[in-house]
């Protein structure tokens, strides 16, 4: 990150009284030795953007990628690349998003709004699921999963801004969190997915 887009960011989280950290470039991946899950990411049911339950043991066998989404924030161009990652990769790959509204209010809209824009703007056609929260107490089920090492094995790493990812293996093993700034093409999102 810049000094002066350093500069700027503190400069706006003390007057809009936001905490700044650089996490926009943080990566974790899964210790050699880790806890033994109490549940599965294949166990959650969750909403799609037009209210219709999903199981998510339908994307067993596949990588799974779950980004936190939202629409007026500097890295929603994002969509663009991880649309194109999804349509090159889809027999394998699945792009999981998830609007929030936990960062800067950067996701205001309701569905029917969330929906027109990614379609609009960036030809998203990977699942797209209701506006949750991803963090705090009142984060939804599927977040806690990734969150709690009781429940996912190891990571305690709750997203820290909008398009966090986290990479879940083709058995439901969450391998990796990766933050804000990294795309598809970085080095060690590329090294971990292994395509």
């Amino acid at each position: 990150m810049s000094i002066k887009l350093g500069i700027i960011a503190a400069a706006c989280s003390i007057i809009c009284g936001y905490t700044y950290y650089d996490f926009t470039n943080k990566t974790l991946a899964r210790p050699m030795e880790t806890l033994n899950p109490t549940t599965s990411f294949f166990s959650y049911t969750v909403n799609s953007l037009d209210g219709q339950p999903v199981s998510l043991e339908q994307f067993k066998g596949k990588k799974i990628i779950v980004l936190n989404v939202a629409s007026e924030c500097g890295y929603t161009p994002q969509y663009a690349a991880w649309q194109a990652f999804y349509e090159a990769h889809k027999d394998k790959v699945v792009v999981l998003g998830f609007p929030c509204n936990d960062f800067g209010g950067q996701e205001p809209g309701e569905a029917k709004t969330i929906a027109g824009f990614c379609q609009k703007n960036y030809g998203v056609t990977f699942p797209m699921f209701e506006k949750v929260a991803v963090k705090g107490a009142s984060k939804a089920p599927v977040y806690q999963w990734l969150t709690d090492p009781a429940l996912n094995g190891w990571n305690k790493q709750e997203p820290t801004w909008n398009f966090c990812k986290y990479l879940i293996d083709e058995n439901g093993k969450l391998v990796n969190f990766f933050a804000s700034a990294v795309k598809p093409d970085n080095p060690d999102f590329v090294a971990a997915i292994g395509l």
